[in-house]
C-alpha cells in the first residue's frame, strides 16, 4: 500500500518534472532557489531551520490551477482528496486592488504530521462567469456552453481518487496509474485554440481567456520555497531573467519573517496554436504562465493579521518596525503569532507555527504583475454571489478556516505538555 502522503509526494514531484519540461525557466528558478537555501543555511546555521528543516524547505512546492465551473471544482476536490489535500481558506480576488474574475481556495494537508511529511498545496481558482461586472448575460451563456463540452478529469482518475481517500492510499499498481493520470490532467493542451473566442475573453480578462478559452486546464505556476527571497530576486535578475516589479507581501524588516512573501519571473511568451475562422492554424505567443517563488514566515493570529492588513492597505503610511514586536518573544507576549509548546526536561520550548496559506492581495498582485493588461470591471452591475458557502455546497465539504487550524495546533501542543509543568500562564488566542 502506497500511503496518501507518499502519493502526494510523488504527485508533487511528477508535476515539477512536467512543468520543468513545459517551462524550462522553472528549472532555473529551482536551481537558484536551492543555491540560495544552501548559502543561507551555511551563513545562518543557528536560525535557518527555525521554520522548517532545510530538506523540507528545499522539497516544498505549491502549485496553482484555474478552473471554469463549480462542477470542475467538485471533481478536483475529489482528485486532491485522494492525495490527502483538503480545502483551506477562501479568497475572493475580485475584491483586490487589481480585480481578477475568480474566487479561490487552496487544497493542502491539514494535519501537522502530514504537512511535515509533504506540505504540497494547490491554489485553485474558479472563474466567476456569472458575475455581470465582468461578463454580460450573452457572454456568460456562451462561456457556460463552452465549458460544458470539456471533461478535465476522467472517470478512472476520479475512481482512484475516491479509493485512495477511502482507504488511505492505493496498491502500487493503482498508485502509479493514479499519479500519472492526475499529472496528465494538468498537462498543457496541444489542441488548436479558437482564436476569435480566446481574444474575446482576453479583451475582458487574460485570466478568463486562460481558463475558458481552451478545452483543458494546466498548471499555471509551480512555486518553490526560498529562505531569502530578496537574495533570490537579486540572483535571478543577475542571470538576465526579468522579474516582476516587486516582492509581494510584508516588506523585509528587522524582525522575524511574517506570513508569506512572494515574487516571480515575468510570464514567458509560450507559442500556442490558434485556429482561425477559415480553419487554418497559426502559432502565436501567449503570456499566462510564470515562475513564482515564496518565503514563508510565522502564522499570525487574528490580532496580528489585523495589523498586517491595515499596514498593507496603506503602504505609504506603514511603519512595520513600530507596529510589530521585533522578536518571537515579543510576538508571543502580545498574542500576535501562533506557537506550539513542548517540554525538554524542565524547560518549556516554544516553536513558531509556519504560515501554510495564502494572502489574497499578494495572489492578485502576482496575477496582475504577469498580465499584459489589467482587468477592470466592465460594468457597475452587482456581482454574482460566489461566497464560501457556494463553494462548499459545490464540493460538499467545509472549507477550513486557517486561523482555526493554527489555533487547534497550538492548543493541542498545550494540552500535551507534562502535567508537572505549570503552563497556566501561556496565552490563548481565541479561535
Amino acid at each position: 500500500m502506497v500511503e496518501t502522503w507518499e502519493l502526494r509526494a510523488r504527485f508533487a514531484a511528477a508535476l515539477a518534472r512536467m512543468y520543468g519540461e513545459e517551462v524550462p525557466a522553472y528549472n532555473t528558478l529551482v536551481d537558484v532557489t536551492l543555491q540560495v537555501n544552501h548559502d543561507f543555511a551555511a551563513a545562518h546555521p543557528d536560525s535557518a531551520e527555525r521554520l522548517g528543516s532545510l530538506a523540507r524547505v528545499s522539497a516544498e512546492r505549491h502549485g496553482a490551477i484555474r478552473l471554469g465551473t463549480l462542477d470542475e471544482l467538485r471533481n478536483v476536490a475529489i482528485v486532491f482528496g485522494g492525495f490527502g489535500m483538503l480545502p483551506v481558506g477562501y479568497y475572493d480576488l475580485r475584491l483586490t486592488d487589481s480585480p481578477i474574475p475568480v474566487v479561490s481556495t487552496a487544497f493542502r494537508p491539514t494535519d501537522p504530521a502530514e504537512l511535515a511529511r509533504n506540505p504540497f498545496r494547490v491554489f485553485t481558482s474558479v472563474l466567476t462567469s456569472s458575475d455581470s461586472r465582468f461578463f454580460d448575460r450573452d457572454l456568460e451563456h456562451r462561456i457556460t456552453a463552452f465549458l460544458r463540452r470539456r471533461t478535465l478529469f476522467s472517470p478512472e482518475l476520479l475512481q482512484w481518487a475516491r479509493q485512495s481517500s477511502r482507504e488511505g492510499g492505493l496498491p502500487e499498481a493503482e498508485a502509479t496509474q493514479f499519479v500519472d493520470a492526475a499529472t496528465s490532467a494538468f498537462r498543457l493542451g496541444t489542441d488548436p485554440i479558437d482564436a476569435a473566442w480566446y481574444r474575446e475573453l482576453a479583451a475582458i480578462s487574460p485570466v478568463a481567456a486562460d481558463i475558458a478559452g481552451q478545452g483543458s486546464t494546466h498548471v499555471n505556476h509551480l512555486t518553490p520555497r526560498v529562505l531569502d527571497i530578496d537574495e533570490l530576486y537579486r540572483r535571478m535578475t543577475e542571470r538576465g531573467i526579468t522579474m516582476i516589479d516587486r516582492i509581494q507581501g510584508p516588506p523585509r524588516w528587522s524582525g522575524p519573517p511574517l506570513l508569506l512573501r512572494q515574487t516571480s519571473f515575468r510570464a514567458l511568451a509560450e507559442d500556442r496554436r490558434f485556429r482561425r475562422a477559415d480553419g487554418s492554424t497559426t502559432t502565436e505567443p501567449v503570456r499566462v504562465r510564470f515562475g513564482e517563488v515564496e518565503a514563508r514566515g510565522i502564522a499570525l493570529t487574528r490580532s496580528g493579521r489585523a495589523i498586517y492588513d491595515r499596514l498593507i492597505a496603506n503602504p505609504e503610511d506603514a511603519h512595520w518596525d513600530r507596529e510589530f514586536p521585533h522578536s518571537e518573544d515579543g510576538l508571543y507576549a502580545a498574542g500576535l503569532a501562533y506557537f506550539t509548546y513542548r517540554n525538554e526536561g524542565s524547560t518549556l520550548v516554544r516553536d513558531p507555527i509556519v504560515y501554510e496559506d495564502f494572502l489574497p492581495a499578494s495572489a492578485a498582485g502576482i496575477f496582475a504583475s504577469n498580465l499584459d493588461s489589467v482587468t477592470g470591471f466592465v460594468s457597475d452591475a452587482p456581482g454574482a454571489e460566489y461566497g464560501q458557502d457556494r463553494l462548499e455546497d459545490a464540493i460538499d465539504h467545509t472549507i477550513e478556516d486557517p486561523f482555526e487550524l493554527y489555533h487547534a495546533q497550538q492548543e493541542a501542543s498545550r494540552a500535551a505538555l507534562s502535567p508537572a509543568y505549570n503552563h497556566r500562564g501561556l496565552p490563548s488566542e481565541p479561535a
